[in-house]
């Protein structure tokens, strides 16, 4: 996606690196700020509607079922559709589902407006991942993807804490309405910053269906849309599951809650650093690592200190969004043909990943608590660790 002239894509000085960076990761930022925010407001959504912890869950992270869904069809007629367009149109629209959330009195309405927001995230992100892989050269696309997840990691940490403040002042009808007016603008920022020549979709060289068949036949690409999946199960169980612990278990007064994702800070210097590791250590040891991290932090959110926990979940969305560059990086690189195909399948097992985080976890959240919810987190971690080793370096 990005700048007017091809070129500004490709160069490696470093002028031309920061500049291909900062537009990357803002399109980011406002393209899935409204993915996450949500959860911060778990506990007021419950209040407002009367519905149980899970019910809220799954319906707050409706949205990866849109996502999925939207992922596998945007890769199916990504050869007819102009990159430029069809990005600053998704968020333009992406508005109208943000702006009804305000007004909905029904749980289930409100799921569904999720998923019309997922359908309009997703096809904005899979063209984006889609214009990376094609434009910019081999040496850069790790760093770019890194760029990408940078922008999510900002909107992770910013769209909780206004979600949050927002709600404070308004109500969650001011929050919906403020997200709706971020979307706004950032159609007009793609706009402006894709500029108005914008190449051509280049056909694909085999038919969707096909395509899809030849990458899911390749094993290390295969372990990646696995990984992809269980990085944002992971990540969902842990964000979303973790505000019953902090407000009621220890005692975080819900007015502070969205202060509390501070914890993505960290995030946002790290995870530019994934594509120079990764060109180091290559992408299996980095993802290796990287879950083996997220791994103790776990273990350490079992401990009934409000200081540990905070750090445990630093070090759990800084290792899991270093993961994740890791990931992307390395399917953009490894589909030498058919991009579109291959990060269609990515993106629609990592939002699979998330829906399936919030349905399962929901209901062992419900029975177990969290001390059940971090064992099946630790098992899911393990599982991603073992799965890289399929990843050729």
């Amino acid at each position: 996606m990005l700048y007017v002239v091809q070129g500004a894509l490709r160069g490696n000085r470093p002028r031309d690196i920061i500049r291909r960076s900062t537009i990357i990761a803002m399109i980011s930022f406002l393209t899935l700020i409204d993915l996450f925010g949500s959860q911060a407001l778990l506990p007021q959504i419950v209040d407002q509607f009367g519905a149980s912890t899970g019910v809220v869950g799954f319906a707050v992270n409706a949205a990866t079922l849109g996502m999925a869904v939207s992922g596998l069809t945007v890769a199916y007629f990504a050869d007819r559709i102009d990159r430029k367009k069809g990005i600053w149109v998704c968020l333009a629209l992406l508005s109208v589902p943000t702006a009804l959330l305000s007004a909905t009195d029904s749980i289930w309405v409100f799921a569904a407006l999720r998923v019309a927001q997922g359908v309009l995230m997703a096809a904005a992100f899979t063209l984006t991942m889609t214009y990376i892989s094609e434009q910019c050269d081999i040496m850069a696309v790790g760093g770019a993807m890194a760029a990408y997840i940078t922008g999510n990691v900002a909107s992770n940490l910013f769209g909780r804490l206004l979600a949050v403040s927002t709600a404070e002042i308004a109500g969650l009808s001011g929050s919906f309405l403020a997200f709706a007016t971020l979307n706004l603008i950032g159609a007009a920022l793609s706009f402006i910053l894709i500029g108005p020549r914008d190449a051509s979709p280049p056909r694909q060289a085999t038919p969707p269906l096909e395509a899809w068949r030849l990458h899911w036949s390749d094993p290390a690409l295969r372990a990646s849309f696995a990984i992809g999946f269980l990085i944002l199960f992971i990540f969902v169980g842990v964000f979303t599951y973790v505000n019953p612990l902090l407000v009621d278990t220890l005692g975080v007064p819900v007015m502070y809650l969205g202060v509390v994702y501070l914890v993505f800070v960290p995030a946002i210097f790290t995870t530019p650093m994934a594509g120079s590791v990764v060109k180091r250590m290559g992408p299996r040891r980095t993802l290796q690592a990287s879950m083996s991290v997220a791994l103790v932090a776990l273990a350490l959110t079992l401990v009934s200190s409000l200081t540990l926990v905070l750090v445990a979940l630093a070090v759990i969305g800084a290792a899991t969004f270093f993961a994740q560059a890791s990931a992307t990086g390395f399917v953009s690189s490894r589909a030498k043909s058919d991009q579109a195909a291959a990060n269609g399948l990515y993106l629609t097992s990592y939002y699979l990943g998330g829906l399936a985080g919030a349905l399962l976890l929901g209901q062992v959240h419900t029975q177990l608590g969290w001390e059940g919810t971090v064992a099946f987190l630790i098992l899911a971690t393990m599982f991603c660790i073992f799965t890289a080793r399929v990843m050729k370096d």
